[in-house]
């Protein structure tokens, strides 16, 4: 009887023992199809940012050269209003100076010669200036000798071409004129191109021509 209960007690065991072993093994199994399970779901997630990462990365550099060429198409035309309120600006200084000049220029009185020289002189530069003075010696004794007078007016002036520093500006101009031969005034028209140029700040004819 002891012989047979002991050997129930062993087979009782072993079937303890393999109950556990197999739930040893379901648990085991369960827990590698978790680990596989988190595994394949991290791998996708890395597939996935990689994925996205390598398309936006083309419409980053896209956006960022839009970016430059609004920039740089905003400048280019911001730096063109600017040069074109620079240049109008110019023009209307100049033009307004040479009506001034030209004025001065054909407006002579042999009473005060030395004085209207001296203006003229004082608004010309460069080539002009020299040529002026030079002239002025002989200039003078003719129109003292002849007792001329002379006015002019400016009838009307434009800018022929432009630039920040230099402009060409045409002017017509009526000029009234009197002298021992002729002391009945005639009036002369004249069609004039200066050539204005900015020096210190200030806008001087460098050239004058009668085409």
């Amino acid at each position: 009887m002891e012989a047979g209960n002991e050997a129930g007690e062993n087979e009782a065991g072993n079937e303890a023992g393999e109950n556990e072993a197999g739930e040893n093994e379901a648990e085991a199994a369960a827990d590698g199809a978790v680990g596989e399970k988190g595994s394949s779901t991290r791998s996708r997630r890395v597939v996935r940012a990689g994925r996205l990462s390598g398309l936006w990365r083309p419409r980053r550099v896209v956006a960022a050269l839009a970016i430059l060429a609004l920039c740089a198409g905003g400048g280019y035309a911001g730096w063109k209003l600017y040069e074109n309120r620079v240049v109008d600006q110019a023009e209307q200084q100049a033009v307004a100076t040479a009506k001034d000049y030209a004025v001065t220029l054909t407006s002579i009185d042999s009473g005060s010669i030395d004085e209207n020289f001296a203006e003229v002189l004082a608004g010309a530069t460069g080539e002009f200036k020299d040529m002026y003075s030079r002239s002025s010696s002989q200039l003078k004794q003719m129109l003292v000798d002849n007792k001329a007078t002379s006015k002019g007016v400016v009838i009307d002036a434009g800018v022929k071409s432009a630039s920040p520093g230099r402009v060409e500006v045409m002017l017509f101009v009526d000029q009234s004129i009197t002298n021992t031969a002729s002391p009945e005034p005639r009036v002369d028209r004249s069609r004039v191109v200066m050539t204005m140029e900015k020096v210190d700040g200030r806008w001087l004819a460098s050239k004058v021509d009668l085409p």
